[in-house]
């Protein structure tokens, strides 16, 4: 399994990202062409040379805004601009997700709704060609896995529109929720909500433990000079695609609570994040029956998964322990059928697809509006399955 892993001691932002996926191998010339395809070509250049931070060369990627109007544009603005470029489905879904995310995170922050909120720096012109380029690379590099360092956010001040405000900027602290982070070894902005966003986006797992095999390595290069080197380090490799998992099992009995419950219970544990949970039959002292609750959990989710318990059970204690699990890379794919879409799971063992599963919701929801069996859908997509297997 090809797996691509950002080392972000320095942060990232987005011409450091796109720097580092040209220096891993991403065609400058296919980049640009299709960057030209954006319906804002009369508003820059792109320069693209090699520098150097602290000894280390890498590709520093500069868009170098010719129309100084400035352009306050909302989502609905870039969407149609990305959209009007007839990227492939990857590219443009992917370039208005992570718009989306910087427009909540903005959102949140000045407390206006999504559809007023006005980008500023975040909707100028060369953010758009960082986010659309991001996307670009990531469709050109094809690997299977994204993973990420924890992300240095840097530290100082920073001016803007709004004024001058602290590092990390409020939008990246919104959009880098439940994202490991650190700070205090980079003197400036390290991560910008660009950054953020790109990586949030991304990123499958954020893991100081590679664990792969490194085949190739590229830097990004960043604005600023400092102590530490202002680089984006990325790397690709190959890992077996059945990976050695940490979680975390959380188990209770209960022997005092309504059975009409139980669902209730399990649907808020899935919400809060549970990766499982299951219900089993025990007898208990005094042979009084029972169940035992088991709760399966990655950690940065246990503290909610806890609250959870609590409040939603009878129980009034919860074994814990750390275990490790062996998982299968998964990932999902659109597929088409004569009643409508429906999203397919797929596992891969040694890079190749083993097991592919239809959304259970998406049949249902199918199913009811084209009024006929579940089945029929299941068949549907059983036989579609089918038909390209033997192409």
């Amino acid at each position: 399994m090809k797996v691509l892993y950002y080392d972000c001691f320095s942060g990232i932002s987005g011409d450091m990202n796109i720097g580092a996926m040209l220096d891993l191998g991403v065609d400058k010339d296919i980049l640009l062409n299709n960057i030209g395809r954006l319906d804002i070509d009369d508003e820059f250049n792109i320069d693209i040379r090699r520098e150097k931070r602290c000894g280390i060369t890498g590709i520093r990627f500069d868009v170098v805004v010719t129309d100084k109007k400035v352009h306050h544009r909302n989502l609905e603005d870039i969407k149609e601009i990305i959209m009007s470029a007839k990227f492939n489905e990857f590219v443009e879904a992917t370039s208005i997700n992570i718009f989306r995310r910087v427009a909540e995170a903005e959102s949140i922050v000045h407390d206006v709704p999504l559809e007023e909120v006005h980008f500023h720096e975040v909707g100028a012109t060369d953010s758009i060609i960082d986010i659309v380029g991001a996307a670009l690379c990531m469709d050109s590099i094809g690997v299977h896995k994204v993973l990420s360092s924890p992300l240095e956010l840097g530290s100082g001040f920073i001016e803007c529109a709004h004024g001058r405000l602290p590092v990390p900027a409020p939008a990246t602290t919104e959009i880098l929720k439940g994202v490991p982070v650190k700070s205090g070894s980079v003197e400036f902005e390290a991560t910008t909500p660009t950054g953020a966003a790109i990586i949030s986006e991304f990123a499958d797992k954020y893991t100081d433990n590679i664990g792969f095999a490194v085949e190739s390595i590229g830097y990004g290069v960043g604005k600023m000079e400092g102590k530490v080197p202002n680089l984006l380090r990325a790397m690709i490799g190959e890992m077996d695609p059945m990976d050695l998992e940490t979680a975390v099992l959380l188990e209770f009995n209960i022997d005092d609570m309504n059975p009409e419950l139980y669902d209730n219970a399990m649907e808020e544990l899935f919400e809060a994040g549970a990766s499982d949970v299951f219900f089993t039959p025990i007898i208990m002292k005094k042979t009084r029956p029972a169940t035992k609750v088991s709760v399966l959990v990655h950690p940065k989710a246990e503290s909610k998964v806890t609250d959870v318990i609590f409040t939603e059970t009878t129980t009034l204690g919860i074994r814990r322990q750390n275990i490790n699990k062996y998982a299968l890379y998964r990932d999902e794919r659109i597929l088409r059928t004569r009643f409508g879409t429906v999203r397919l799971k797929q596992s891969y063992l040694h890079g190749r697809i083993i097991k592919t599963k239809p959304e259970y919701e998406d049949c249902k929801l199918l199913a009811r509006a084209n009024g006929v069996p579940i089945r029929m859908i299941y068949e549907d997509v059983e036989r579609l399955i089918g038909d390209e297997s033997k192409r």
